[in-house]
């Protein structure tokens, strides 16, 4: 199925991880499984999981406001906890919290109110589910848990065929619920796609809805790339997405400090969406629903950025290749402007080096400055090197600076090694 248009150009999402993991300031569901609190511990934060403060008209106004053109919310980690009234096993936050009410369903109506994409994750894994651990996929180096694998020797293959119903009726739920535009599924590590029955499960979610976008940890019936915690050095092949954390932790950690700052989250974002990717970027919500407000400042912050340069953003495809430009640029749709991302102050000049296209404009996105340039250089097929004199201080961005360089038709790059 040919990628969704809406995807590529989204450029921006935000990835909510929120469950009952935050009562306690855990690690979402690895905390019980690498023994950092007992699963005992752990199952007790459902007593103290209110969502008293949860605001979904909050959030996607956030998410509008910074630029963002969908996110995607944890209906259900891999510790089983439904965030939604779901009829198949009861353990959600409906019956089994304080909370007691559907979450899912607020955040869905919420975005569509402000034309966002709705995305949902789903783990393919539940580490609760007493039907799980029934058979057995276990990868190099990794140490079988009571959890998820069964012990040698006692598979039990009619525990697993109720897994997967269990797993079909909840994905088919989200589907007739919410008709989702992106699924954002996760814990496929621990099977094999014949195990987990990925024919049948795609089957299923594209007859809710034909069009929605699923990510790669549907393994072959995934749409879009999703590298995770680091830019790739090159782009994945085909759509992709980065998903990132604002610090070192997806859920509410509130002793986790290492906050990336504002300058950072540009860097990566301009990485990102120069190879031609989007930046999932994650936020905590507190137990009570309520986003950290340092989590909140830096995605207003990178926000602002990306107001003051979205002619360089929206309506863009990957940029030159690593040594044209000494940092991230993206390339205009139809061809004719590179935006060029200078992370620090130019000194003297911005070199831009194998264009073949007769440079008619650079500008500087957001002020409009025009700034001189000249070639130098160049011999038969090999072009001179393009100068673009540095910008006044005035017209420099605090994070990064956005020059726009107008070509004279489509962008055609020189990639050779030069005469012999």
């Amino acid at each position: 199925m040919p990628m969704q248009p809406w995807f590529p150009d989204a450029k921006l999402g935000v990835f909510i991880h929120y469950g009952v993991y935050a009562v306690g300031g855990a690690a979402e569901s690895w905390s019980f499984y690498t023994g950092e609190m007992t699963h005992e511990q752990y199952m007790k934060q459902l007593e103290g999981f209110t969502a008293s403060k949860y605001d979904p008209d909050a959030w996607a106004a956030l998410f509008a406001r910074i630029g963002a053109r969908y996110a995607v919310l944890t209906t259900k980690h891999h510790d089983g906890v439904a965030l939604w009234d779901t009829g198949h096993r009861s353990l959600d936050v409906v019956r089994n919290t304080p909370a007691g009410r559907d979450l899912v369903t607020g955040f869905v109506d919420a975005l569509r109110e402000r034309g966002l994409k709705v995305g949902l994750y789903y783990s393919h894994s539940d580490w609760n589910h007493p039907d799980y651990p029934s058979i057995r996929h276990v990868r190099p180096g990794e140490s079988p848990s009571p959890y998820s694998h069964a012990e040698p020797g006692k598979e039990d293959p009619a525990a697993w065929e109720r897994y997967l119903a269990y797993r079909d009726g909840q994905v088919g739920e989200l589907m007739d619920r919410f008709r989702p535009d992106l699924l954002w599924f996760d814990g496929e590590w621990e099977r094999t796609e014949e195990q987990w029955r990925m024919d049948e499960l795609a089957e299923l979610i594209l007859a809710g809805n034909p069009d929605a976008v699923l990510n790669a940890r549907m393994l072959s019936h995934g749409d879009y790339a999703t590298p995770e915690q680091g830019t790739p050095l090159q782009a994945p092949q085909g759509p992709w997405e980065l998903c990132l954390t604002i610090n070192d932790s997806w859920s509410h950690r509130p002793q986790d400090r290492d906050f990336k700052s504002v300058r950072q989250l540009v860097r990566y974002f301009t990485e990102t969406i120069g190879m031609g990717g989007n930046l999932l970027l994650g936020a905590g919500p507190r137990e009570d629903g309520t986003i950290p407000e340092e989590q909140i400042e830096r995605l207003e912050g990178l926000g602002a950025w990306i107001g003051r340069h979205t002619d360089a953003v929206y309506g863009t495809v990957a940029g030159l290749p690593a040594g044209h430009h000494y940092g991230p640029s993206t390339l205009s749709a139809d061809r004719r402007t590179l935006y060029l991302i200078c992370f620090d102050a130019p000194r003297d000049n911005v070199s831009l080096r194998g264009l073949r296209n007769e440079v008619t404009r650079v500008t500087v996105l957001g002020t409009g400055s025009e700034l001189g340039h000249h070639v130098t250089g160049g011999l038969d097929a090999v072009p001179g090197v393009t100068w673009i004199d540095a910008p006044a201080a005035a017209d420099l961005d605090e994070y990064a600076t956005v020059l726009a360089v107008e070509l004279e038709g489509e962008l055609d790059l020189y990639r050779g090694t030069g005469r012999d």
